[in-house]
Formats: structure tokens, sequence, C-alpha cells
């Protein structure tokens, strides 16, 4: 049997690391951004080729280097994440036969990740700069 290099380890933590991230998104009960930000890690860990390929990707790249440069998350994306997790868990809540105590806590989970999110840093981008027209160019009147 072959020896598993620590490099595979980390590269086999990273995939599925991300792959619960993932679920994360459409399963309120799973936390996508620890899921996500371990991922990163465990990438760098063992693969530059992954954690360029993880960072690159549109839909989680900009989110992860946002959180790990400490910006925060947009307000936008806030608002979003909040307004899913209780659609979803309002929805599995009156949609199923749970038992009382289950649905107490996907309730109290879910306040927990809303409070979690509301605490984590709101990163508000800086308004792009108008460029200012040069001042000897005047205005041409028309004649009426």
């Amino acid at each position: 049997m072959e020896k598993v290099s620590k490099k595979s380890l980390w590269i086999m933590g990273g995939t599925l690391s991300l792959v619960l991230g993932m679920l994360g998104l459409i399963l309120p009960i799973l936390p996508t951004t620890p899921f996500l930000l371990l991922a990163a890690y465990c990438y760098g860990r063992g693969s530059d080729r992954f954690l360029h390929w993880l960072m690159d990707r549109s839909w989680v790249g900009g989110y992860i280097r946002s959180y790990r440069e400490g910006r925060g998350i947009p307000l936008k994306q806030k608002v979003l994440t909040i307004l899913l997790l209780w659609l979803t868990i309002g929805f599995t809540i009156w949609s199923t036969g749970m038992i009382w105590w289950l649905k107490v806590v996907l309730c109290v989970v879910a306040a927990g990740v809303t409070l979690h999110l509301i605490k984590i840093k709101t990163w508000r981008p800086e308004p792009p700069v108008l460029i200012e027209f040069v001042s000897s160019i005047e205005p041409v009147e028309t004649e009426p």
C-alpha cells in the first residue's frame, strides 16, 4: 500500500471542506464561511495550484479574499444570506412534521448564525472616484 503524503492529506481536507461549504449554501445547518476558509487554508498548505483555483473562482474567491484581509462581508451579501437562512429554516419548519424541540433547535441555530453574521465587519467598498474634466475646456453655447 502506498504512503499518502502530507500534501495529499491537506488537499483532501481542503476538498472535503469545500464540499461541506457548498452544501452549506443550500443546507442551513452547515455554516458556509468556516468551511470555505478552512478549504483555503488546507489548499494553501497542500497545493498552490488548488489555492489559486479556489481564489480565482468568481463565486467564492472574492468572498474569501475579503474575509481573510479583514475587510468583512458586503452588506448585500449579509442581508441575502440572512434572508435565505430564515426562509429556508421557516420553510423546513412549516413543511415538515418535525417534533417541536427539533424546530426550536433549528431556530436557535439560525439565530446563532444570524448573530455571527451581524457581528462580522461589514465591508463597504470605496465609491469610484469621478475624473474631473480639464478646467480649460469651456462649454459650447448653442444659439436658440
